[in-house]
């Protein structure tokens, strides 16, 4: 039985929830999303609440996805996603090339361009080793980190490169000397 399927979702305050066959459309104050359903699963809205319902037990494996997708968006539409980056390494770090461009310097010969998609934006701060990234879609917030992030894997043995912001790395040991 799928808990968080039936977990209704609140609808806040200046969020309009269109449903329409399998596609729900979320506006909001940060804007607009559409968000489309699994085959066999039913969004209907009762005062002030948004509840997914599955035709029968076959669709039980994707009734807590619809839900939590549903969620991401209506949430997502009003306060917005953010994801941080920090960049570890002596001579590594990021700037904005424009609006759309991100620039890293990440030890390699040379930098490298990383051009935002549509619907995110990203934010570096003045010491140029925090990225923020912001957006209304959850989704493409966290491909655009793991991709920045791919750039330059956390190394295990120096603990440098891009991690996210609070991520625990476990250093390892080295070779020992020669004897």
């Amino acid at each position: 039985m799928s808990r968080i399927g039936k977990k209704p979702i609140a609808i806040p305050k200046g969020v309009t929830v269109n449903i329409q066959g399998n596609t729900v459309a979320v506006q909001g104050p940060k804007g607009k999303m559409d968000t489309p359903l699994p085959i066999g699963i039913k969004m209907e809205q009762k005062d002030g609440h948004l509840v997914a319902i599955r035709e029968n037990d076959s669709q039980a494996a994707v009734h807590g996805l619809a839900r939590a997708l549903v969620n991401n968006a209506v949430e997502g539409v009003t306060k917005g996603w953010t994801r941080e980056l920090d960049i570890v390494g002596i001579g590594y770090r990021a700037e904005m090339k424009g609006k759309g461009i991100v620039v890293f310097s990440l030890g390699y010969s040379h930098p490298i361009e990383y051009p935002l998609p549509t619907g995110v934006d990203a934010a570096v701060d003045p010491k140029q080793t925090k990225i923020t990234l912001t957006g209304i879609d959850r989704q493409k917030v966290g491909q655009v980190a793991a991709e920045m992030r791919a750039l330059r894997p956390p190394d295990p043995y120096k603990n440098k490169g891009v991690r996210y912001a609070g991520e625990r790395l476990k250093k390892k040991v080295g070779k020992t000397g020669a004897k």
